[in-house]
């Protein structure tokens, strides 16, 4: 059902910092900052040959990820994304095995414009799960 790994997102204190860590001193190709505030996040993408790092930032105080920065105030690996052909069948599939989807259940639009679910944690191995339809 899963496909390719989407990204993983790692939640940072100085996005700036973050930033320049993975183009200066790894090489990596960094997009720049792009404000979502329908998520409460600031994003940037590092670019990989097989998949993408999220850095992630509060944005705003109602932020989603601004407990995680309280809680973990070097930051820290917020959620993986993996990619799924059909996410409504995804999410249907995942509920009638017992997978708990956060929020309403309904797909919201993710960072890249494409429907996006979020699945609890405790349902896989202590991690957030985001599906991201590809």
């Amino acid at each position: 059902m899963i496909g390719r790994l989407n990204h993983v997102a790692i939640v940072v204190p100085d996005l700036a910092a973050a930033s320049r860590t993975y183009r200066e001193t790894l090489g990596a190709k960094v997009s720049a900052p792009v404000d979502l505030p329908a998520h409460g996040v600031t994003t940037v993408f590092v670019e990989l040959d097989n998949t993408k790092i999220e850095l992630l930032h509060p944005f705003g105080e109602k932020s989603p990820i601004a407990k995680f920065l309280a809680d973990h105030p070097s930051g820290g690996m917020h959620h993986v994304c993996y990619e799924v052909d059909d996410i409504l069948a995804a999410r249907d599939r995942l509920k009638a095995q017992g997978a708990r989807v956060l929020g309403d259940g309904e797909p919201k639009i993710g960072a890249h414009d494409k429907p996006v679910l979020f699945l609890h944690p405790k349902d896989f191995a202590g991690t957030l799960v985001e599906l991201e339809q590809a």
